[in-house]
């Protein structure tokens, strides 16, 4: 038995265990990332980003932002075009595939293709807005500050609301027609089909969703990367892109273990409270 286990166990060890054991231990030094020596700081690294590191704070307030919009649009658009495909026609079938495509190409290429889009001057949006008469709606979409973050969030969720849409298809597949069957016979309105039999029924596959999007979006790292690296004047600037300016740029991989600890705490917290919001799965009428 001892044998059987042992693969996924020297998997799991080399890629999660150890690293998550040496970013610990690095939060609590100085390492620079190419020094052979570093110096125990203790919790000063801690301290400093939670009271003294405006950037930091910023990009939690700007990661929370950028999830919360795409945790909202993402799940109530995949759910609403999920009711609308459920049925297995070929018109249905067609349709999911052509959503779900976006899935499949790689964030970069996305990110090059919305930069574009964006593009204040020749950009798609832009242009449209201006050949209907709303020139007063075109914006610098990645340049102004106040809604760039907002324009990479767009970006997300609909990059990838077709992933979500197919798991609340499998979903609605497994609820038992006769439910729906007793719920017409008893007069109930689509409203209450949908409070009473849907969404609590639904419950696992709202589960996964809400909790895949979550760590998605608080991990959207190349997206952000690729489209404005963070800026401007961090206006987009997440924890994952913080990490890798820390680490890669500034050489503060001490500095940038200890951010990337508090960001496994958060992403743990938030996971567990939408699991235990989402848990429950009675349907009542």
């Amino acid at each position: 038995m001892f044998f059987f286990v042992l693969p996924g166990f020297i998997i799991y060890s080399v890629f999660f265990a150890g690293p998550t054991v040496a970013a610990l231990f690095l939060s609590f030094t100085d390492w620079n990332g190419i020094a052979p020596t570093f110096n125990y700081v203790g919790f000063s690294n801690y301290t400093n980003m939670l009271t003294d590191d405006p950037i930091f704070v910023q990009s939690l307030g700007n990661n929370l932002k950028f999830t919360l919009g795409v945790l909202i649009f993402q799940t109530v658009l995949s759910l609403f075009f999920a009711m609308l495909l459920v049925k297995n026609t070929k018109a249905n079938i067609f349709y999911r595939a052509v959503y779900f495509f976006p899935t499949i190409v790689a964030s970069v290429s996305v990110a090059f293709v919305w930069t574009f889009m964006y593009d204040p001057n020749i950009g798609v949006i832009n242009n449209i807005l201006s050949a209907v008469g709303l020139e007063s709606l075109a914006k610098s979409w990645l340049g102004d500050r106040n809604i760039a973050i907002y324009s990479l969030a767009f970006v997300q969720f609909w990059a990838h609301t077709g992933q979500m849409l197919i798991i609340f298809v499998a979903g609605l597949h497994a609820i038992p027609k006769e439910l729906y069957e007793a719920a017409e016979i008893e007069g109930a309105s689509k409203w209450q089909t949908f409070k009473s039999i849907t969404w609590p029924l639904l419950a696992p596959s709202a589960t996964i969703v809400v909790a895949y999007t979550t760590i998605q979006s608080f991990k959207a790292f190349d997206l952000v990367i690729a489209m404005t690296g963070g800026g401007p004047s961090y206006a987009t600037e997440i924890l994952s892109t913080f990490l890798y300016h820390e680490a890669f740029i500034n050489f503060r991989f001490g500095y940038a273990s200890a951010a990337a600890v508090i960001f496994m705490i958060i992403i743990a917290i938030v996971t567990v409270l939408q699991f235990r919001l989402l848990k429950s799965n009675d349907v009542k009428f």
